[in-house]
């Protein structure tokens, strides 16, 4: 016996340590690319980001680079990269929210119409707008994880009601800028603006900043976030982890409906006034998704980081008013923006090579 132990541990002290390595299999600098951008999702909407600023740097010079222009992208983006925030959650878990831009719309009326038919403290409308917008979300959440019904069918038949409750709640009805003013500015709080070394920003795109901070570091670092990509990577491989997927699903839903009532908020600070005929509740939606496609996130769910939505969003607003201080026909614009899209959808399925 002690012969055979000694033996062993001869074996042992002179084996390979190396065993366990596996053998790098990729060849080149295209694949150590690819492998580059499978490992960093966010790495292709950035190029494109600091690409697209540079063009339009050198097309119409210090005019674009000036303070203001680049603010004003900031302003114009607040409200669809809040809602981009809200629709990477959920396209994380391999669904998809269609009803985003209506929750937030439905959102602000339910604000203005509390403070003002109600006589409710505007502070106190805007804590149940908020939980109007989770409770939306949740009633969502609870359709898909519960009922098993498609992301797509339930946010499409939830787009439509709220929708709809939206105009029969507001009667039509829009609440002017004036009279918010006078009478209940705390709703238009996050349109209160300040400056940092000349640029004019609003608390609107610093409560945007700090919303994808707090979401980039919940998702990275935090068991819920690795949930959450375990879900939308393989539900049921999750589940036999231990993953509590009804659970992550209704945290999900209600987050994303939460944020949407955000961006309401938003809106009115950016907007003053308040629509139930605001087109953000129609195309949105739409907004939102062009965002996360091409910010790198899959819509296939489980991989893709939510700083690349808010380079999405950041994209899109420069290429709007690069176009538009250039006197190009807004149509390039669409054009433009549609070709982003389907080259997006185009490098993250030869992204997803790496790992098949």
């Amino acid at each position: 016996m002690s012969q055979q132990a000694d033996n062993f541990e001869a074996v042992v002290a002179t084996a390979d340590a190396k065993v366990a390595e596996f053998e790098d299999t990729r060849k080149g600098l295209v694949g150590r690319l690819q492998h580059a951008l499978h490992q960093t999702p966010s790495l292709v909407p950035l190029i494109v980001l600091l690409f697209s600023i540079a063009l339009f740097g050198i097309m119409l010079g210090s005019k674009f680079f000036s303070p203001f222009a680049m603010t004003l992208i900031l302003q114009q983006v607040q409200i669809v990269g809040v809602l981009a925030a809200a629709q990477t959650l959920v396209i994380l878990t391999a669904g998809i929210d269609l009803s985003v831009g209506a929750i937030a719309v439905l959102c602000t009326v339910v604000m203005g119409k509390l403070t003002f038919d109600l006589g409710i403290p505007p502070f106190l409308s805007v804590t149940i707008g908020l939980a109007v917008g989770t409770l939306i979300g949740a009633i969502s959440g609870f359709l898909v994880s519960r009922v098993k019904l498609p992301p797509f069918i339930v946010t499409l038949g939830m787009w439509q009601i709220v929708l709809a409750v939206n105009y029969l709640f507001s009667k039509n009805e829009t609440i002017r800028s004036q009279d918010i003013e006078t009478e209940a500015s705390f709703l238009q709080f996050l349109g209160t603006k300040f400056q940092i070394a000349g640029a004019t920003f609003t608390l609107g795109v610093l409560l945007m900043i700090v919303l994808f901070i707090a979401l980039a570091y919940a998702l990275r670092s935090t068991a819920w976030g690795r949930h959450v990509y375990a879900v939308g990577d393989d539900p049921e491989a999750a589940e036999l982890s231990g993953v509590d997927v009804h659970k992550t699903f209704m945290s999900v839903y209600m987050l994303a409906g939460f944020i949407c009532a955000l961006a309401g908020w938003v809106m009115i600070g950016r907007f003053g006034s308040i629509s139930p005929s605001a087109t953000t509740g129609v195309i949105g939606n739409i907004q939102a998704i062009t965002a996360v496609v091409i910010g790198g996130i899959s819509l296939f769910g489980g991989r893709g980081s939510i700083a690349g939505a808010l380079f999405g969003a950041l994209i899109v607003g420069v290429f709007e008013l690069g176009l538009r201080m250039a006197g190009a026909d807004p149509q390039w614009t669409f054009l433009l923006i549609g070709v982003l899209i389907i080259a997006a959808v185009a490098v993250d399925q030869w992204i997803r090579k790496v790992s098949a």
